[in-house]
């Protein structure tokens, strides 16, 4: 079996994006990349299955720019074997693509790379549309099992469980290929060794492009978007906070409760 992971880059959750002069998009100045969160498991159960004898070969596949490539390589870092297939995808045909674009990118690129099993992660923190992995599979063909929290392979039968709202959970199954989604929970993903970003330098990265995935242009990217952004903004600042001041603790809750039931109306 072949796994292939998509790793997207998105910025650190840690940090303050701007917004540039024409809202169009965030000032990438200064910005810190990191995995995103979530393919982190995705990454882990990979190399989980690879280590139990499940799966002979793993491939990293990455869309974005030339600075992707630290993130595919922090992922090669992890534990994937130097040799192990890695592959960016970058064309100047691809930019401005839409949730449906970025899945016929990723499609072709998979069935390219003849993966069996897909592993991603349930959402990329970034814009938070958690579309593309269900896109993958209907353009693919195959079973689509999401925001997983446990996972075995036999053969050719994933067995998944797969969280539910109020608590409940879920267990499925579904023949290869597949496209699963990776929750928070499925695993504890490890950190990059010092022998394994040393490997990692050496890793040599394929790239493909429009060319290499037989696309056409007119189905990707600002071309082929269905869906454009609008004006982008910050969330409103948060207002101030104020202390409740009395000359009792008696008075300091009769303010309180006044100022929650007449102010935040809240009560």
């Amino acid at each position: 079996m072949k796994i292939g992971v998509c790793l997207k880059q998105v910025p650190d959750s840690e940090l303050r994006v701007k917004i540039n002069a024409d809202r169009s998009g965030i000032v990438p100045d200064d910005i810190k990349w990191t995995i995103n969160p979530y393919d982190e498991y995705a990454l882990e159960a990979a190399l989980q299955l690879k280590s139990a004898g499940k799966a002979d070969s793993i491939v990293i596949i990455s869309m974005g720019d030339k600075g992707a490539e630290a993130r595919i390589k922090d992922g090669i870092a992890r534990g994937i074997k130097v040799g192990t297939e890695a592959v960016r995808l970058d064309d100047p045909a691809f930019a401005g693509s839409d949730a449906l674009g970025t899945a016929r990118i990723l499609a072709a690129a998979i069935k390219k790379a003849e993966v069996d099993l897909v592993l991603c992660g349930k959402v990329a923190i970034d814009n938070d549309n958690m579309q593309v992995p269900a896109m993958i599979a209907e353009l693919n063909g195959c079973a689509q099992i999401t925001v997983v929290d446990k996972l075995d392979v036999e053969g050719d039968t994933v067995t998944a469980n797969r969280v539910g709202g109020g608590g409940n959970v879920d267990t499925v199954q579904a023949s290869l290929p597949a496209v699963v989604t990776c929750e928070k929970g499925l695993n504890t993903p490890r950190f990059a060794s010092l022998p394994g970003i040393m490997k990692a330098k050496r890793a040599k990265i394929a790239v493909w492009g429009l060319d290499d995935l037989g696309l056409d242009a007119s189905q990707v990217g600002s071309a082929g978007a269905l869906v454009e952004m609008g004006e982008w903004s910050l969330p409103p600042e948060r207002p101030a906070g104020r202390i409740i001041d009395g000359a009792s603790n008696e008075e300091k809750v009769q303010k309180l409760v006044a100022a929650l039931r007449n102010e935040a109306k809240v009560v």
